[in-house]
């Protein structure tokens, strides 16, 4: 099997977590001092660590997300200063370039359960769950 269908390594994975933790970390105690990430709470909900470890992609959602493209640039205007603070924290041979996107996952599950309560997909719910097709 090639690299490219694998999904990611174990330590990458294990890595991605330690990463968010840190993340999570330094948003809730208010280590960076920037006016607009002292108004919002923000979760860290996903860190994806490349195959090699030197990029992190941190995905981000504020507090019922509020303000989303504000915070996103508050952080990338402080990435220095959290790619530091992992770098200090963690046994890596290299920091990690760390970019900050907003995690859209949410938004996709509710629009999914949105899609599935819709009141003509139930009934093709209904009329597989007979056993028609």
């Amino acid at each position: 099997m090639s690299s490219q269908t694998q999904g990611p390594s174990v330590r990458a994975l294990r890595v991605g977590e330690q990463v968010r933790h840190i993340l999570s970390g330094i948003l809730q105690r208010g280590d960076v001092h920037d006016d607009v990430l002292a108004k919002h709470v923000v979760s860290v909900t996903e860190v994806r660590m490349s195959s090699d470890l030197r990029h992190a992609t941190a995905f981000i959602k504020p507090l019922l997300g509020q303000d989303e493209e504000a915070v996103l640039k508050a952080l990338r205007t402080n990435t220095a200063y959290f790619q530091r603070e992992v770098a200090s924290r963690t046994r890596l041979k290299y920091a990690a370039k760390i970019k900050f996107l907003a995690d859209d996952s949410f938004d996709e599950g509710s629009h999914i359960d949105k899609l599935l309560r819709d009141p003509k997909v139930a009934q093709d719910l209904v009329k597989d769950d007979d056993g028609e097709d």
